[in-house]
């Protein structure tokens, strides 16, 4: 049965709403529609974390809270879901989380401060030991220029001094589960927002489309409505369809459904390939990771979308579906600058993964100028089966460094079926340092990025003898 509106909790309140235009913002409803203005815009682009707010989600019959970044966040992906704001967890005291805030002075000029306390909000609903690493994991995606960070990360660290005030969830969860999950079609001014449940339903309207733009979690997309004050016409909803989100491991290979969250992949990619994993500590933010998918950075196509690399390397690949069904290794899918071989009406369905030979020695290099959340001045994936130290497979995959995500061919050529000696190795940084031409931007010259490819070798060996590596990712 199809709806033409949307049902959502705002905090406590059911909002059915079905005038809203197709491209508002979760951010811009908030604060010129229902005057909620502790949610801030610092960026507008899903990097600073001053517009935090928290989504409940039921899964598996249990209340699942998630970070978000509302200000690139589409105000009708909420459909079926409870948005928190920091109104709402304050009621006749202070939360846990805002009382161990000003005790601990964790905020000055306090412009940040409203989203630090959800993301921190989030951390605390989801039950999340306060150990460094897990609150730098929770905090990456919020900035704040007065602190320092100190007496933050300490408001985390003593919440357990402070009384549960928590309110029952109960009745959240009944009212959630009285919202009817069906497929939306909203119309508003020209412009179309569909919400489809399974593939079926979405490829029959996909097909007919003219220009469609297909929305996850909106961390590119979104920033031609904030930025480029574009207008998108018809816009498909991916984040409920239930056909492409999911992890399969199945005969030997990880399936990954294109609109998958990143953080619903993690768990996998942590037990097959860690080195995955942990890159995936600094793509983005937790806000970024809770809605974005691998569909949506392969789709982008952008020469320095960290993924791509690494799954090339991992002789991953795609199933793009459309009129008919294919598959495409991903080594083959970019053909230029933002270009693919996806064709008219035809999108990413599925992610395949080898699983690697236990020879394998796979590792990702994330070169940037900051640690967390930010975007890589070079990317270096490597990928090799070493035996009786002699490298019989190896591949090499560089972001950055070109129009596309790039195989050094030349260099593993050069060190395919050579012995793993540092000799080798310095041979082949003299290769890699030819292969490309990249150019000079804001995030490093062709000189640096040249240099750093070629370092990157150095690092590798010295990782694989397991000498001390001083890393300076910046």
């Amino acid at each position: 049965m199809l709806s033409s509106s949307i049902e959502f909790l705002l905090n406590n309140e059911l909002i059915t709403i079905n005038d809203a235009n197709t491209n508002t913002t979760v951010l811009e409803y908030l604060r010129n529609y229902k005057n909620l203005k502790g949610t801030k815009e610092g960026c507008a682009s899903g990097d600073c974390g001053a517009c935090t707010a928290v989504i409940a989600e039921m899964k598996n019959n249990k209340l699942k809270y998630k970070s978000i970044n509302t200000c690139i966040t589409l105000l009708y992906s909420l459909h079926s879901k409870q948005l928190l704001t920091v109104e709402y967890i304050e009621s006749k005291y202070l939360h846990p989380v805002q009382q161990s805030m000003v005790d601990n002075d964790g905020a000055q000029c306090g412009f940040c401060t409203p989203g630090f306390i959800m993301s921190m909000y989030a951390m605390h609903k989801n039950k999340i030991r306060p150990t460094d690493s897990n609150i730098n994991r929770y905090l990456s995606g919020n900035l704040c220029r007065c602190t320092g960070y100190r007496p933050i990360k300490e408001s985390l660290k003593n919440l357990k001094k402070y009384k549960n005030l928590d309110s029952d969830t109960s009745k959240v969860f009944k009212k959630l589960k009285k919202i009817k999950l069906k497929d939306v079609v909203l119309y508003n001014d020209g412009s179309k927002f569909y919400i489809h449940q399974n593939l079926k339903s979405f490829k029959k309207d996909f097909l007919k489309s003219k220009n469609p733009s297909l929305l996850v979690g909106g961390t590119d997309i979104s920033l031609d409505i904030t930025k480029k004050r574009m207008n998108l016409n018809e816009i498909f909803y991916l984040g409920q369809n239930k056909d492409l989100n999911y992890v399969r491991v199945k005969n030997n290979n990880i399936h990954i459904g294109a609109a998958t969250p990143i953080n619903d992949i993690l768990g996998t990619l942590k037990k097959y390939y860690p080195a995955f994993y942990k890159m995936f500590e600094r793509y983005g933010s937790e806000q970024i990771r809770n809605v974005a998918s691998l569909g949506g950075n392969i789709g982008s196509a952008s020469p320095i979308g960290d993924s791509l690399p690494v799954l090339i390397s991992l002789d991953a690949t795609l199933v793009l579906d459309g009129l008919k069904s294919r598959k495409i290794e991903m080594s083959d899918y970019f053909v230029g600058y933002r270009q693919t071989k996806l064709r008219k009406n035809e999108f990413i369905k599925e992610i395949i993964i080898p699983l690697k030979s236990k020879n394998n020695i796979h590792k990702c290099y994330k070169i940037s100028k900051r640690i967390d959340d930010d975007i890589s001045s070079v990317f270096m994936a490597i990928n090799t089966g070493i035996k009786n130290s002699t490298i019989k497979s190896i591949k090499i995959v560089c972001g950055g460094m070109s129009a596309t995500p790039k195989i050094a061919k030349a260099t593993e050529k050069y060190l395919k079926n050579k012995k793993i000696t540092y000799e080798n190795i310095s041979k082949a940084k003299l290769i890699i340092s030819k292969e490309f031409s990249p150019l000079s931007d804001v995030r490093g010259s062709k000189n640096y990025r040249t240099k750093i490819v070629s370092n990157l070798l150095d690092r590798f060996w010295n990782e694989y003898n397991n000498k001390k590596v001083t890393v300076y990712d910046f």
